[in-house]
């Protein structure tokens, strides 16, 4: 038995690869650091849904089909009005905004798919705007799809290099082979369960700390340092009280995280144009402290630097607020969870894996003395006695 399932091979996909022993992560064919980097998000959606990169008129179709699809429902508005009142946290938000986008629908799987694709940017920013008092922005049809996000963020149009950093993050973060809300987005479409069903399950599971929740603690930690003379002392209590590095390590990686690479990079480039470069300077110092004091503490384990620590600094540099770290991560997997649904339909077999029972035993039922619990016809069930 497997615990976690840990290393259980559930199903076959041509969606992504994870070579943990490697360091390599390869989308649909391409590794992350060739695509992630020069490739649109419209680009990739459509490699992912439709197995190979879109020709010119292809691409072009595609981005306007897409485009097409970002208004929310009035329904879905009010919803979100409602949660931004009640003050919920974004995940919780994007969960029921999710859910609702069935409505008026016929549940016909690559439309709820692309729906799903187009409309998670309008529902995080709306959600976000709403609840900061502010009214949500009109949607444009003329941005790409990476633009649009954080044009419904702000109201004002994002520059050239903050929107390829987004891009960059956004297609980096776009599948990564089996993981927790992907599993569950396809054992719920393998019971023919709707799309929007089990994409709004996969939002559920990514907002679990274990999951999609650990960029914020890692950006909190570069914080509670605050300068780069105190990275040796703050880290080494940390190890010594037996704590967990938020940003290094990897359930699946053996070395360096491939996408922390990537994003670092991003982040480089979109620190070097206009953005403060303190914070920068900071983590890349508490990254250097950080894995020397690794190695000194675990010298039996290869604990590298992983896509959170740079998730963290480039969603900052952006402008995010933590607790967009994780909606923002929804909008790039969405492509992954809507990809591996019509995958995983396409498959036609329910996902049923077995259990092992480790309780009791040989135990019998016994009333007590207790008279039978009897009910006469129209009457309430009452406790005896």
């Amino acid at each position: 038995m497997r615990e976690g399932l840990d290393d259980v091979v559930a199903v076959s996909t041509r969606l992504s690869h994870v070579d943990g022993e490697a360091g390599e992560l390869t989308i649909a064919g391409y590794p992350v650091d060739d695509l992630a980097p020069h490739a649109s998000v419209e680009e990739v959606a459509y490699l992912l849904l439709y197995g190979n990169l879109p020709e010119e008129s292809e691409r072009v179709r595609f981005s306007v089909d897409l485009a097409e699809r970002r208004g929310i429902p009035t329904a879905v508005l009010d919803l979100l009005r409602a949660a931004a009142h009640d003050n919920a946290p974004p995940m919780d938000a994007l969960r029921m905004a999710a859910a609702a986008l069935a409505l008026g629908r016929n549940g016909e799987p690559p439309d709820d798919a692309l729906t799903a694709i187009a409309s998670f940017p309008t529902i995080v920013g709306t959600y976000w705007r709403l609840r900061n008092g502010d009214e949500p922005v009109p949607v444009r049809y003329d941005l790409g799809h990476a633009a649009h996000y954080l044009h419904q963020l702000s109201g004002a149009l994002p520059s050239a290099e903050r929107t390829r950093a987004l891009e960059t993050y956004l297609i980096t973060v776009c599948d990564h082979g089996l993981n927790a809300s992907t599993f569950a987005a396809r054992v719920i479409i393998s019971t023919r369960s709707d799309v929007i069903s089990a994409i709004t399950g996969a939002v559920g599971a990514l907002k679990g700390p274990l999951h999609g929740g650990a960029p914020g603690p890692a950006l909190d930690m570069v914080l509670e340092i605050g300068a780069s003379e105190r990275a040796e002392s703050v880290i080494r209590a940390k190890l010594d009280r037996g704590e967990r590095l938020m940003g290094f390590g990897h359930r699946v990686y053996r070395v360096r995280d491939p996408r922390a690479d990537v994003l670092a990079q991003a982040a480089e480039r979109l620190y070097a144009n206009d953005v403060d470069r303190s914070i920068y300077d900071l983590a890349r110092s508490v990254e250097a402290t950080a894995l020397r004091l690794l190695r000194e503490h675990k010298p039996d384990r290869r604990l590298d630097t992983n896509v959170e620590f740079y998730t963290a600094l480039l969603l900052h540099g952006l402008g995010l607020p933590t607790e967009l770290f994780t909606p923002t991560f929804a909008v790039g997997r969405v492509l992954g969870w809507s990809a591996h649904c019509l995958e995983q339909l396409r498959e036609g077999r329910l996902i049923r894996p077995q259990s092992a029972y480790v309780g009791p035993t040989g135990l019998q039922y016994r009333n007590w003395g207790q008279p039978p619990i009897t009910v006469a016809t129209g009457a309430l069930l009452e406790h005896p006695g």
